[in-house]
């Protein structure tokens, strides 16, 4: 029986400065605005690459996409994460530790009906620079 040879995956430049991008971050941004920033880098680096590379992250589970309101947000801490999302100005907020550090489920991944693998957990409303308005 022949083994498989993996191919090693070759770390480009461009998938470099994408998810490098993405751990310097903590707003969520869509594709569009990845390619803003990664452009002013890589002049030569088309909306089509991005998404490319957006979409291996993804399905490699080293990034995640967050889907509201017809567009795409994408994150680079795929850790256990609790998102708060603004109904008025589409702001994402992180409140993971927060809210996971006082879960006992999501602590200790354990439920009645079984050991919790992956969890989303998505809160909707207006954050505090909204409400004031």
């Amino acid at each position: 029986m022949k083994r498989e040879q993996k191919i090693p995956v070759r770390i480009t430049n461009q998938k470099e400065k994408i998810l490098g991008y993405l751990k310097s971050v903590k707003s969520h941004p869509t594709a569009e605005e990845i390619y803003k920033v990664v452009k002013r880098k890589l002049p030569r680096i088309s909306r089509a690459t991005v998404y490319r590379i957006l979409k291996n992250y993804k399905t490699k589970g080293e990034i995640q996409e967050l889907s509201f309101s017809g567009a795409s947000h994408f994150d680079a801490d795929t850790n256990c994460n609790v998102h708060f999302i603004c109904q008025n100005c589409n702001k994402i907020f992180d409140i993971t530790k927060s809210f996971c550090n006082n879960c006992n489920i999501i602590k200790s991944g354990q439920t009645k009906a079984g050991k919790i693998e992956k969890s989303k957990i998505r809160f909707y409303g207006h954050c505090k620079k909204c409400q004031k308005k």
